[in-house]
């Protein structure tokens, strides 16, 4: 069985690095929703180890960001739940320290995804105006980057309203050829380049209900590719 180890990165938000070959998880060993049978390869990431990730990097953040308000920029659909939970860690640190970090929370949508492939076609939804950025401390939350060409898209549109700050969150960051030196500050996991699903991630909006990080079968990409 290969080791998961942990990496440093910079910005203090070092990730867990998972081996390319890293077998994963037992689906046996762990409880999910029984219309996925068969749809899954193995658990990657599962849920708490991903809740006790977040709590780090939510101290991380704390560290560099408390005591400056902060507009945190929630990414959608598949950030969401990262968003949720990693807000909601911020909030408990203010109120159990002896720093604060007061927070506003925006949505926006990308969307770059056809079935497993990334397209050339971004759509950014939500995002045309964010002149209330101006002279802000922002947080950008993104659930994966992949290629990094989303993100870098992402960082020219926001910084086009010019904040003062700019610093991105992302749970996973999958090792993919051509990958760009545009990097999350903070990072939950790195991991290698396979599709995964769960945790508000999905297939086609499938598997948003699966509360850990999977990987996806084949025959789950045949039965709900469109």
């Amino acid at each position: 069985m290969a080791d998961v180890v942990v990496k440093p990165q910079v910005g203090g938000g070092g990730g867990i690095v998972i081996d390319d070959d890293w077998p994963g998880y037992s689906l046996d060993l762990f409880s999910y929703p029984a219309h996925y049978s068969g749809d899954l390869d193995c658990v990657v990431v599962p849920h708490g180890v991903i809740m006790d990730r977040t709590e780090r990097l939510a101290r991380n953040i704390m560290d560099d960001l408390g005591d400056h308000d902060i507009v945190v920029l929630c990414v959608l659909k598949g950030g969401y739940q990262f968003c949720v939970d990693l807000v909601d860690k911020i909030k408990a640190l203010s109120c159990n320290s002896n720093r604060t970090l007061p927070m506003r929370v925006h949505f926006i949508r990308l969307k770059s995804y056809l079935n497993d492939l990334s397209t050339e076609d971004l759509h950014i939804v939500g995002a045309e105006d964010l002149s209330f950025l101006a002279g802000k401390n922002v947080l950008i939350v993104e659930a994966i980057v992949g290629t990094g060409k989303t993100m870098k898209a992402l960082l020219k549109h926001v910084e086009s309203f010019s904040p003062k700050l700019i610093k991105v969150a992302g749970l996973l960051v999958k090792r993919v050829p051509h990958n760009s030196t545009c990097l999350p500050d903070y990072v939950g996991f790195e991991i290698p380049d396979r599709f995964v699903v769960g945790y508000a991630l999905d297939y086609n909006e499938y598997f948003r209900d699966l509360n850990h990080i999977c990987v996806i079968s084949e025959s789950g990409k045949t039965k709900y590719k469109i």
